[in-house]
Order: C-alpha cells, then structure tokens, then sequence
C-alpha cells in the first residue's frame, strides 16, 4: 500500500492577501504619535506601584510646565485605543498636571513582548520594592518558559531550559540575582496583600516572609491578627517554626501566640497596651504607626510642661 504524502501548498495568509506589502511593512515599525491619555489603558496585571510621591510631585511639576520630555511605549489593542507598556507614572502626571494628550512610541508587540519590555524597562528604576520584584520575576519568568520551553530527552518534564539553562537561572543572570533569590521573590506573591506589605514597609525580613508564604490564606489572616495585636513580628527561626506546625495542621492562635512570645536573640525590651485601650482616642483605621507616632508626640508635650512647671 503506498504510503501519504504530504502535499505542502504553500498558500498564502489571510494578511498576505488582504494587505500590501507596504502596509505590512508599516504596522512592523514603530512611530511616534501624540495619544490622549484616555485612549490608553494600564498593563494588565501592572506589577509596579505608581505612587503618590515627592518623586511624583515633581513629575508632575515638571509636566506641567515642560510636557512629558521622554515618550511612552504603547501598543495598539484589538479592539482599539492603546495598552501602556512603559510611562505609567508619566499618564499619571499628565492628568494631574490636566494634560488630555502625552507623547508615544506605539510598537508592534506580542503578548509576550509586551511583558518582557514592560519588566525591563521598569526594573531600570532606583528603588523598586520586594513586591514589585516578586510579581515582575514571575509574570517575566512565565513568559520564559513558555519561550524556550523544550519536550527533547535532555529535559525533565519540569524543568525548562533556555540557551541550556534553566529560565530562573537565565533570568537571575538578566537581573542580577541568583536563581535562589529569584525563587524567593516569587514566594512572596503567595502572601496575602496585608503581610506582603509589611515586607515592603521593612518590618519583616525576606527570609522569614518565604517561610510564612507556605501558610494557607486563612492561617496568614490569623498571623496578620496576631502580629498585629501584639506588635511583633516573627524572626526567621519562629517563621521555620510556624511553617512547621502549619504543615502538621497544628498550627491555631493560640499556638501562634505562644511562638511569637518567644525572646528573639538581641530583642529589645518593648512596653505593650492593648490596641482596644487605645481605639477611643484614635479615628476609625488608624494605623499602628501613626498611634506610635501621635503618643510619642503627646509625651515629648507633656515632659516639657513638666520642665516647665519644675522651673
């Protein structure tokens, strides 16, 4: 029996033969147009934080008087108007400088392009937070994969290679980090929003949150509380020993409690009043920081009227 050939026509695309070269040629290239800033909308998912800043401030002073000086990069959306890629701060501060339209470079991207630039070019930045850093390396480290993944004998079934490396080692290369520090960033995107941004803010340290990252949701609500309520937070150790015990489901309040009672090695003495003491004299929401900060200011007032009255 003769065996099928395959017959290999060679048609052309569907845009081959519905536009000129010309126009193919031209939707290639990249241009420079004047876009109002409300044709274009923010990156899906944007991992980096557009803040209201002195940084910004300026941003905006200097929109206001001189215009954005260096372009956006956007690219055209399918069903019209435009996707940011770099220039968030930038539309930010046009509209609040009351600018309607912002210089652009419009490029043709793919989904995946589109993300790599938008990581890079945003983790030029000086100061980037570990939040930033976790979401960017994951969204950059997927788009990866899916780019040089491999089904050859070399490869197990889960790794993925580029270049015959692995993609968090390449991109540990790319950012200057190694591929275990790329691993630990990525952890921090499992923490709920409240304790990711006390490792923004400093108060907890990176090797601790990736251990309290392995807690289920519920539980990291329960430590979120307690931390809270006491004012501390776990050293590296207790966050090995909380992970621990939420492992062997034996992790409660209680339990939690008791381990975060614990002296930490150097721990500074630290007075404790129960937050309930201290809502009556605090509007609704008031964070832990500005309590501190306010009491702390009633009792520099208070020594100096009693020096004063000593005198």
């Amino acid at each position: 029996m003769a065996k099928s050939r395959e017959i290999n026509m060679n048609l052309p695309s569907a845009d081959d033969l519905f536009t000129t070269q010309e126009e193919r040629d031209q939707k290639n290239q990249e241009y420079v147009k004047n876009i109002s800033i409300y044709e274009i909308t923010d990156f899906p998912n944007h991992p980096f934080k557009v803040k209201m800043d002195d940084k910004m401030l300026e941003t905006i002073e200097s929109v206001r008087d001189h215009g954005v000086l260096v372009p956006a990069l956007v690219r055209e959306k399918p069903t019209g108007g435009y996707e940011m890629i770099s220039g968030h701060r930038r539309k930010m501060a046009s509209e609040l400088a009351g600018k309607e339209t912002m210089p652009c470079i419009v490029r043709n991207l793919s989904d995946d392009q589109a993300v790599i630039v938008m990581v890079d070019s945003n983790l030029q930045r000086e100061e980037i937070l570990p939040s930033e850093k976790a979401f960017a390396y994951k969204m950059k480290l997927e788009v990866m994969k899916r780019q040089g993944q491999r089904t050859d004998l070399t490869s197990s079934p889960l790794a993925t290679k580029l270049k015959g490396k692995r993609s968090d080692e390449l991109l540990g290369e790319q950012v200057g980090e190694s591929k275990d520090q790329i691993r630990r960033y990525i952890r921090l995107t499992y923490l709920i929003p409240e304790i990711l941004e006390m490792v923004d803010d400093k108060k907890i340290s990176m090797r601790p949150a990736v251990e309290l990252s392995y807690l289920p949701k519920e539980e990291q609500e329960i430590l979120y509380d307690t931390m809270e309520s006491e004012a501390c937070t776990p050293s590296h150790a207790q966050a090995i020993k909380i992970r621990k015990f939420s492992a062997e489901g034996r992790l409660n309040e209680d339990v939690l409690l008791s381990i975060m009672s614990e002296e930490k090695p150097n721990q500074v003495e630290q007075w404790k009043i129960p937050k309930n003491r201290l809502k009556k004299y605090f509007p609704s929401g008031t964070s832990q920081q500005k309590m501190e900060e306010t009491i702390i200011k009633a009792l520099e007032l208070y020594r100096k009227r009693e020096k004063s009255r000593e005198r």
